[in-house]
């Protein structure tokens, strides 16, 4: 493109304008007409998004009790923390699975109620309710064990996973494990049936990856990954690292690095970080190795939420930090300032900003 008389090229334009917030970006529609096109030209999409990509955040729900509305905390390594809402759903939600800028998020009153959506947009999606059996027939507690979501940003599209343990009122689970996953091409449920043994802590449920069209949740015990491919409605089972199996007094905790699956090995003193060179051969790699020494009292209670090359971001308690891999420096990003009900990594997310029209 060229430049006009007095004006930088429009590709230039193009350039900064794909660095800004999502929230910034639209309201700069109204400057002239290229701007108003631009979020839904496909070129301008993908480079929003490529960029988007390498700027990991952390989301956290924080409410003073169960029975009031929570709010969301987003910590962003670039601009500091802020506030997002999810009022435009009008409903009470809890947030179940993030990916690639999406949200899911299922309704507290309303058992089986599922939505999808984006926070830095607004724009959201009511998820038809499936004709099987409902979620409350799912163990425990009358919602699934998993909920996943996948978000497949150069396709425009996205799938929602719920799956868990059946059982008869009154007796325990039989090992029919029941996955539903929606599709929001047809805008369908389908359904498929396996038998499954595997647990998960709440903490594995929440760190759900998506990468190689696939979903991935960590299983309890840490004994391996358990994965989803999403196109052809087959779970597998991939193997860790032999020193996180078989070293004891480590948690592990599963992420995803640069499009990799990343699996965080915490001990006393030290912090790994391992990425997945070779998805089909399941080859690990090791990244990076951190000393814990000068937050030592805190290890017991740190989990690691989000990551990139640069920095790793993790949820105490109370607090959210970063620790940036580069001048390996620690550092405060938020901090709970009254009394939280639940620790702030029960309720923390893996986020990132996209354009992605979800109605």
């Amino acid at each position: 493109m060229n430049s006009r008389d007095g004006f930088l090229p429009d590709e230039v334009i193009i350039q900064v304008l794909a660095r800004l917030p999502v929230k910034s970006l639209f309201r700069a529609k109204t400057v002239c007409k290229l701007w108003y096109k631009l979020s839904s030209d496909k070129y301008f999409v993908q480079l929003y998004n490529e960029v988007a990509t390498k700027n990991s955040m952390v989301l956290v729900e924080v409410s003073d009790s169960p029975e009031l509305k929570s709010s969301l905390i987003c910590a962003d390594n670039l601009r500091g923390v802020s506030e997002l809402s999810l009022d435009f759903l009008k409903d009470r939600v809890k947030v179940r699975a993030s990916c690639n800028g999406l949200l899911c998020c299922s309704s507290i009153p309303d058992k089986g109620v599922y939505y999808v959506c984006n926070p830095m947009t607004r724009e959201f999606r009511l998820l038809p309710r499936s004709r099987e059996r409902p979620v409350t027939r799912f163990y425990p507690d009358g919602e699934a064990t998993l909920v996943g979501l996948g978000c497949n940003l150069s396709a425009q599209k996205f799938n929602v996973v719920l799956a868990g343990y059946h059982r008869t009122f009154g007796h325990r689970p039989d090992g029919t494990f029941i996955c539903m996953v929606f599709d929001s091409d047809t805008n369908k449920w389908r359904k498929f049936v396996s038998f499954q043994d595997d647990r998960f802590t709440l903490m594995n449920r929440n760190q759900v990856v998506f990468v190689h069209g696939s979903l991935h949740w960590l299983t309890s015990g840490c004994s391996y990954i358990l994965s989803l491919d999403l196109n052809c409605d087959v779970w597998r089972k991939i193997s860790l690292p032999d020193e996180v199996i078989y070293r004891a007094g480590n948690r592990a905790h599963l992420l995803e690095l640069d499009g990799c699956l990343s699996v965080i090995q915490i001990s006393e003193a030290w912090m790994k970080i391992w990425a997945m060179k070779d998805y089909e051969s399941e080859q690990w790699h090791l990244e990076d190795r951190v000393s814990l020494r000068c937050i030592r009292g805190m290890v017991p209670g740190i989990f690691p939420i989000s990551q990139t090359r640069e920095y790793v971001f993790l949820a105490t308690y109370k607090q959210v930090l970063v620790y940036q891999r580069k001048s390996r420096v620690w550092k405060e990003m938020y901090s709970v300032k009254n009394s939280s009900p639940l620790p702030l990594w029960f309720s923390a997310h893996a986020f990132r900003t996209s354009i992605f029209l979800c109605n």
